[in-house]
C-alpha cells in the first residue's frame, strides 16, 4: 500500500462497478479539469479499469451493473463487452481526455487480445472504433434485448438515431503499451528451457469448449515437452456453481486428456490473481482416473471450483495488482 498524503486511493469494485467506482471516476475528472495548459499528466492504465472507474451516462449505476452482469454470463468477448460499456459511459472510449487542456501520455498494461488500445480499460485515454449501432447488434447477438433495462435500450437507440453524440473517433493523447501477455509467455518459455523442457507457445481466445479441444490437440507428443498458452477464453454461464474461466478451462482440458495416452499436468491462472466468482487464481491438476461422468457433472453446473476443492489443485495467489490476461501450461 502507498502511504503518502499526495496519493488518493479508491478501493473500487471489480468485475462489477460499485459506488466507489463512481467516486473514483468523479475524482479523476475533477483532477483533470483543474489542470493548467503547462501541466503534463501521466496516466497508468491497466485492465480492470472498465469496472474500477465508472460514470454511467443516462442510466443509474444499478442499471449499469445489471448490464455488466448479463454480459459477464453471456459469453461475450471483452471487445463486445467494452463496446456496450463505452456507450453507457461519460468517460470511456476516450471521453475522459477529450477536453483535457494540457499535454498527457498514457502508459498501458494490456489485458486484451492483440493489445487493442480501444478495448483496454474501455479505451478511457484512447478513442473508440465502435458505435451505438454495434452495441445494439451485440445485444441482439446474445439475445439480451428482453433482459436489458429499458433506459439502457433507450439510450443506445437514441445514440443510434443521432440524438446522442457518439464516442471520440481519434486519439487526443499518446498511448504507449508497456507490458503484454506475450511478455509473460516469453518468460515462461525461458524458464521451461532452464528446467529441461521443450516449450511451444500458443494463444487462446474465444469459447472455452473450443479452446480446450484446441489446446490438447496442440500438445507435443514427445516427453519433456510443454505447451505454454496465454489469452482469455469466454464461458457461457448456464449453471449456478462457483468457478472461473481458468478453472473451467483446466477441467475441460482434463476431460479431453482422458482420450490420449500421455500423462499430462494441466494448469491455467488469471494474472490478476482472481478467477471468476472465486478467490482463487486458477487450478493445476495431473491427468488421473477421475471418470468422464464426474467431470461432466461439475461442468454442467459451471462448478469447476467445487471440483478442485474436492479433488485438489486450486491455486491461490491473492491479488497480484496487475492484469495481463491468463496464462497456462501443459507439461508432458
Amino acid at each position: 500500500h502507498i502511504q503518502a498524503k499526495k496519493f488518493q486511493i479508491f478501493n473500487s469494485g471489480h468485475p462489477l462497478p460499485n459506488n466507489v467506482s463512481v467516486l473514483a471516476a468523479k475524482s479523476i475528472m475533477k483532477f483533470l479539469e483543474q489542470r493548467k495548459k503547462e501541466d503534463i499528466v501521466i496516466f497508468l492504465v491497466s485492465g480492470g479499469g472498465s469496472s474500477l472507474i465508472s460514470l454511467p451516462a443516462g442510466i443509474s449505476l444499478n442499471e449499469k451493473i445489471r448490464v455488466n452482469n448479463l454480459l459477464l454470463k453471456s459469453g461475450a468477448t471483452i471487445q463486445e463487452f467494452n463496446c456496450i460499456r463505452k456507450h453507457l459511459s461519460k468517460i470511456k472510449g476516450g471521453m475522459m481526455v477529450e477536453n483535457l487542456k494540457c499535454q498527457a501520455v498514457a502508459l498501458v498494461m494490456s489485458d486484451v487480445e492483440n493489445n487493442d488500445l480501444s478495448s483496454i480499460s474501455s479505451g478511457c485515454t484512447y478513442y473508440d472504433k465502435t458505435t451505438f449501432q454495434n452495441s445494439l447488434k451485440i445485444i441482439k447477438k446474445y439475445n439480451l434485448r428482453k433482459k436489458i433495462p429499458k433506459r439502457v435500450l433507450k439510450r443506445l437507440n437514441d445514440g443510434y438515431v443521432g440524438k446522442i453524440k457518439d464516442t471520440p473517433k481519434k486519439p487526443r493523447i499518446k498511448n504507449q503499451i508497456i507490458a503484454t501477455n506475450k511478455d509473460c509467455l516469453k518468460s515462461m518459455a525461458k524458464k521451461a528451457k532452464q528446467l529441461g523442457y521443450k516449450p511451444k507457445i500458443t494463444t487462446i481466445s474465444g469459447n472455452v469448449i473450443t479452446e480446450s479441444q484446441k489446446i490438447i490437440q496442440l500438445l507435443p507428443k514427445k516427453k519433456n515437452s510443454c505447451l505454454i498458452f496465454g489469452g482469455e477464453t469466454t464461458v457461457n454461464v448456464t449453471g449456478k456453481g462457483k468457478g472461473g474461466r481458468n478453472q473451467e478451462l483446466v477441467l475441460r482440458i482434463l476431460k479431453n486428456s482422458l482420450k490420449i495416452k500421455n500423462d499430462v499436468v494441466i494448469s491455467s491462472i488469471g494474472t490478476d490473481g482472481i478467477d471468476g466468482n472465486t478467490k482463487d487464481a486458477g487450478a493445476i491438476i495431473e491427468k488421473s482416473s477421475i471418470s468422464n461422468n464426474v467431470i461432466n457433472h461439475y461442468l454442467k453446473n459451471n462448478d469447476s471450483n467445487s471440483f478442485f476443492k474436492k479433488y485438489g489443485g486450486l491455486i491461490k495467489t491473492g491479488y497480484t495488482h496487475t492484469n495481463l490476461l491468463d496464462i497456462g501450461v501443459l507439461l508432458n
